[in-house]
């Protein structure tokens, strides 16, 4: 691979406001890995925050700039570790090899490969490294409700006036304590995702919570997905980092749901609020 020395992260001024990225509390501040003097790892087009003990991101925010996306193949691009980061905090492809286990993006691949064609192609390399990976079942992005995981950020890029074809988002998964080991490796069953934009100079941000009911024993196997879409402050809750202030208060939802168990899952892009 060319060099690993990553200069462009992700960028809080994107959009033409203040996004920011999360403000981990004490404990999750101890626990993440510091490269550089900073918990904040910064690649092409997004940066992220890895946990030593659970050793995927604790969070991920990248920029999308939809105006100037580029097709570009995956073909050829092995996924690795970031040498940046020692491999004891890294999950590589001892977890995934002869299972069902997909290595799932968190930051879309496709979201990335945009501006200059040289910059498009460093992302698109850069969005292959183990610190951007989880395991995520093979019907992952399959499965046809959970098909809704993979487009919302094509569908707000569709659907509303987006500002300047402009996103910010920001997703990873959910760390419980209860989650099932395999291979040695606790494997996240939630996952959650912010999509910030702007419409007509105002901020909005939407919130989604997906859920991979996983049955680990001598094979794996799947129960189903669901896809939610949440308050922010429940992402909070779950994940114990906060978001800025400026992302709260542009809650598409607004209200504390943390109570809703009876809320219902997405079946379709129409049910979304933006």
């Amino acid at each position: 691979m060319t060099s690993t020395v990553l200069k462009t992260g992700f960028d809080s001024e994107f959009l033409g406001t203040t996004t920011g990225i999360p403000e981990l509390s004490a404990a999750k501040k101890a626990d993440a890995v510091v490269v550089d003097g900073s918990e904040v790892i910064d690649y092409t087009h997004f940066s992220l925050t890895l946990s030593r003990t659970r050793k995927f991101a604790i969070w991920v925010a990248w920029n999308v700039d939809g105006g100037a996306l580029k097709a570009l193949s995956r073909s050829n691009i092995p996924f690795v570790k970031d040498p940046r980061v020692p491999d004891e905090f890294q999950v590589g492809d001892e977890l995934y090899r002869d299972n069902r286990l997909d290595r799932g993006h968190i930051a879309r691949r496709a979201d990335l490969c945009w501006g200059a064609a040289a910059q498009a192609k460093k992302a698109n390399r850069d969005s292959f490294f183990f610190t951007n990976i989880t395991p995520q079942m093979d019907d992952f992005n399959q499965s046809t409700k959970q098909g809704l995981w993979g487009r919302l950020e094509d569908a707000v890029l569709a659907d509303v006036d987006v500002d300047d074809l402009k996103i910010s988002v920001y997703g990873g998964p959910v760390f419980n304590a209860d989650d099932r080991v395999f291979r040695g490796v606790a494997i996240p069953r939630e996952f959650w995702k912010v999509i910030a934009f702007v419409v007509d100079d105002r901020l909005h941000a939407s919130a989604f919570l997906l859920t991979q009911n996983l049955v680990l024993a001598e094979a794996l196997d799947l129960d189903e997905f669901r896809t939610f879409q949440v308050a922010l402050t429940e992402i909070e809750a779950r994940t114990g980092f906060t978001f800025p202030d400026a992302l709260k208060a542009a809650d598409t939802v607004g209200v504390q749901l943390l109570e809703q168990v009876e809320r219902q899952p997405l079946d379709s892009l129409s049910d979304i609020r933006w």
